[in-house]
């Protein structure tokens, strides 16, 4: 499937799939990187296990034909870079904090990502957005601070490094959004340059850290749990379809759209947190945050289906047709 649009806005219901279908996976991602660091805690080799995955699935996929990818180009390389650099880096500031937070915990520092993309969408000049939208994002940003206000086992370092995801995952949103308008690319080919960008920083870091080679060792002993090696592939199957979804989404809808899916999904997330895990004690305002963050998201969601059913919409150009 192709996450281009083509220059034709893509109908609410697509928008909606898209959106859904990144909210599954990128619940699903949680709990099981999760479950894969309470075992093996070196989170940069398991990132690094993903991206290799993820290049040589595409890779694959388009030489046996399944995949609609073009060739390498090494100026779109350069100009996806920045995209490479972000992404990992807030992948890799994520797992490091999930390593001492929570998971509700997690998530709720996570949701300050849409206020971050909101404040940056309109210094780059993309206007103000509509009343409602804003008023949502606020609404779901405030829910946040509420809920995380009951966090009784404080976490310096994690809640450092989650705060510092916050900062990259804006970016790189911002910078998917912008690639896949003015660029064209697909969500597939996205992906492929993103992975293959990443392995040799990657590689760096996992030597740089001191997880190589001791990671390696442990994951050869811990290969032998069946228990654990299903775990693990299903962190890489899961890495991949994450990193799809996330594109696609963004692409289709927007980078705000996307963050504000990864709110909604945590409303599950959370909930599923607070006895799987590792469990965590209820309070009351975790509770009245909760509700304030999903009334917030669940505003957004509604304000932007609305808005894009009011559009028209957009048909190609004679020079957008000549280019295709």
């Amino acid at each position: 499937m192709e996450g281009g649009n083509g220059g034709v806005d893509p109908s609410p219901f697509l928008s909606l799939f898209a959106a859904f279908s990144y909210g599954v996976a990128s619940m699903a991602m949680v709990f099981i990187n999760k479950a894969v660091l309470m075992q093996y805690a070196y989170s940069m080799t398991l990132l690094t296990l993903q991206q290799l995955a993820t290049a040589l699935l595409i890779h694959c996929g388009r030489v046996m034909g399944y995949t609609k990818r073009r060739g390498f180009n090494i100026v779109t390389a350069k100009k996806l870079l920045p995209v490479s650099l972000f992404y990992n880096a807030n992948v890799a500031f994520a797992l490091a904090s999930l390593k001492g937070v929570n998971i509700p915990m997690y998530i709720a520092l996570k949701r300050l990502t849409p206020l971050a993309v909101l404040v940056t969408g309109f210094f780059r000049g993309k206007g103000k957005p509509p009343v409602q939208v804003s008023l949502s994002v606020i609404f779901t940003a405030a829910g946040v601070i509420i809920a995380a206000l009951g966090d009784f086992s404080f976490d310096l370092f994690g809640y450092s490094m989650a705060l510092t995801s916050v900062f990259f995952q804006t970016m790189y949103l911002v910078l998917v959004e912008k690639s896949g308008a003015e660029d064209g690319l697909s969500s597939i080919e996205l992906m492929f340059y993103n992975s293959l960008l990443s392995l040799p920083f990657l590689f760096f870091l996992i030597i740089a850290t001191g997880e190589f080679p001791q990671s390696l060792s442990l994951l050869f002993e811990k290969a032998n749990s069946s228990a654990f090696a299903v775990l693990l592939i299903l962190s890489l199957v899961m890495g991949i379809v994450l990193n799809f979804t996330m594109f696609w989404c963004t692409i289709v809808n927007s980078a705000l759209t996307t963050t504000i899916v990864g709110v909604l999904k945590g409303v599950g997330s959370t909930t599923l947190g607070f006895v799987l895990l590792g469990g965590v004690k209820v309070h009351a305002l975790n509770v009245t945050g909760l509700v304030i963050n999903t009334a917030g998201g669940v505003w957004y969601s509604y304000a932007k289906y609305q808005q894009k059913r009011k559009m028209p919409r957009k048909v190609l150009s004679d020079e957008e047709t000549r280019q295709k």
